[in-house]
C-alpha cells in the first residue's frame, strides 16, 4: 500500500513540477501584455476576499467545460472529449497557477488557507524525500545519468563526423 501511495504521491509531484511551473512561466509571460499586466497589478492589489474569490474563479468556470467534455464522451467522441478535458486542465492549471503567485500573501490572511499551505509544503518535502530513497528512483537516475553520457557521446561522434 505504501508503494502505491508513492506512485500517487510522485504523480501528483510531476505534475506540480513539469505543470504548474512551466504554465505558470507562459502566463506570466503572457503579462507583459499592458493589459493584462493591469489586471494583474489589481488582483495583487485585491482585498484577501476578492483574491479568495479571484483564485477560485477558475476552477469553477471550467467546471461545465469539463461536464461538456464528459458529454461527449458518453456520445462516443472520446478523442474530441479527452482533448477538451486535457486542454480545460491545462488552462486552469495555468490561471490557477498564475493567479496563486498573484494572490498568495492575501490568502495567507485566511488561517486555513496558511495551515493548508504550510501542511502541503512539509507533505511535499517529506514526499520527495521518500521518493529519492525509493529504489525506483534511484534507478530512474542512474538511466538518466547512462541517457546524457549516451547523448554526449553520440553527439561527439555526430561532431567528429561533420
Amino acid at each position: 500500500m505504501r508503494a502505491l501511495l508513492l506512485v500517487l504521491a510522485a504523480l501528483v509531484l510531476f505534475i506540480e513540477e513539469w505543470g504548474w511551473r512551466p504554465l505558470t512561466a507562459f502566463v506570466a509571460r503572457l503579462a507583459k501584455w499592458p493589459p493584462l499586466a493591469r489586471f494583474e497589478a489589481l488582483v495583487r492589489a485585491a482585498p484577501p476576499r476578492i483574491a479568495l474569490l479571484l483564485f477560485l474563479a477558475p476552477a469553477v468556470a471550467l467546471f461545465p467545460i469539463k461536464l461538456l467534455a464528459l458529454w461527449i464522451l458518453s456520445r462516443g467522441h472520446a478523442l474530441l472529449g479527452i482533448t477538451v478535458i486535457v486542454v480545460a486542465k491545462l488552462l486552469g492549471t495555468a490561471i490557477v497557477g498564475r493567479l496563486f503567485i498573484l494572490t498568495e500573501s492575501q490568502l495567507m490572511h485566511f488561517a486555513w488557507f496558511a495551515r493548508a499551505l504550510t501542511w502541503w509544503r512539509a507533505t511535499k518535502l517529506r514526499l520527495m524525500e521518500a521518493l529519492r530513497r525509493s529504489a525506483a528512483w534511484r534507478g530512474a537516475r542512474r538511466l538518466k545519468t547512462r541517457w546524457r553520457a549516451w547523448r554526449r557521446r553520440w553527439r561527439g561522434l555526430d561532431e567528429q563526423d561533420g
